[in-house]
């Protein structure tokens, strides 16, 4: 069981810990609910630093994320970060991941806790024009500050301009008296925010400067399960439940980030140009109860006569909505918004909508 930086912090905040991706990760600290509406309507603090971090350098480094990568790399520019996903040869997905371009020379990957052996392999095995690859997942701490006041706070421990970033950029600066950190403003609860890299050895200092700035805002730390709550209320897929290796992202609704440009030629481009063009016989849909009841992964869903046409990938009460929501594939017939869904639970047919993400709205 790994640990990161933070755990003994983790546990002087009394939170619940858990084992999770292979790491020893806060799942909650004063309850989901508490936790969730703190960073809809001021700050909170994750650990994230079970993710990975994978750098590609060198001449060939575009090349090959050009090749191993669904969106078109080639339109990032310095200090740019672009969502995008590892097809797996087969219109499936290894992992979806964040690329940050530093420059014509130097890219970072930023890939799932759970993903990061299995995407290490994949690259490797992929990397036949002599891209530099270097994992420094063990080395890298991250954490992400999220809501609404956050750049306001983390303003308070840089010289550096941070409260008028763009969504989806990044600075390497000096942030609460560390050198090159990377400061990103990309975020998976849909409530802003900004994501910050370093050194482990550099972790209860950044921790204390964040938790200091934050005070006057109303900063808690925040579990994993308000993480999952947060990004299921902006519809943000989840690797494990809403898309995996035997999930196209065509039916997954990432076409967007699914590129068939002429000068991008990448695994699987063929096959999920044809999945775009014939379509594909389910997709990946948000929906919101209105019958009383919470949808949980893996409940069949069905149409009004019983006949099951899906199934749950993610679900829970939503902490701001006050009702059960949920993402799931359902067949073709059923994913325009407004029409009726039934969720089966405990045997028992229970209405729900399907809706246009985000599924939360505020």
């Amino acid at each position: 069981m790994k640990h990161t930086a933070f755990t003994k912090i983790h546990e002087k905040f009394g939170a619940k810990m858990l084992p999770f991706a292979g790491f020893y990760m806060p799942i909650e600290f004063t309850g989901i609910n508490d936790e969730h509406i703190t960073v809809r309507e001021k700050l909170g603090v994750f650990d994230v630093s079970h993710m990975g971090e994978i750098w590609v350098k060198g001449p060939k480094a575009l090349d090959f994320i050009q090749k191993v990568t669904s969106n078109d790399a080639s339109q990032l520019f310095d200090g740019k970060v672009q969502y995008s996903c590892f097809p797996n040869g087969k219109g499936g997905i290894v992992d979806d991941l964040l690329v940050y371009k530093v420059n014509n020379e130097t890219y970072l990957l930023v890939v799932n806790a759970s993903n990061v052996e299995k995407d290490w392999n994949w690259l490797v095995k992929q990397n036949t024009d002599g891209a530099i690859l270097y994992n420094a997942s063990d080395e890298i701490a991250q954490l992400a500050i999220q809501g609404p006041l956050a750049l306001k706070a983390m303003q308070k421990l840089t010289s550096t301009p941070v409260e008028d970033m763009e969504y989806y950029t990044f600075k390497k600066l000096e942030f609460a008296g560390v050198k090159d950190v990377i400061f990103a403003t990309t975020g998976y609860t849909g409530s802003g925010g900004c994501e910050i890299y370093f050194a482990n050895e550099d972790g209860e200092k950044i921790f204390n400067a964040v938790m200091e700035a934050g005070k006057e805002f109303g900063i808690k730390p925040i579990g994993l399960a308000a993480r999952d709550t947060l990004r299921l209320e902006m519809g943000f897929c989840l690797y494990g439940n809403d898309i995996n290796d035997t999930t196209s992202p065509i039916e997954a609704g990432l076409g967007w980030i699914t590129k068939f440009t002429d000068s991008k030629n990448f695994i699987d481009k063929d096959l999920l140009l044809k999945h775009k063009n014939e379509g594909t016989s389910q997709r990946l849909v948000g929906f919101e109860m209105i019958d009383r009841g919470i949808p949980r992964h893996d409940y069949e869903i069905a149409d009004a006569s019983g006949k099951i046409i899906g199934k749950v990938t993610s679900g829970t009460m939503s902490p701001m909505m006050k009702v059960g929501i949920g993402m799931g594939y359902v067949q073709k017939d059923f994913v325009k918004a407004g029409t009726e869904i039934f969720v089966v639970i405990r045997g028992k047919l229970i209405k729900a909508k399907v809706v246009k993400l985000p599924i939360y709205k505020g």
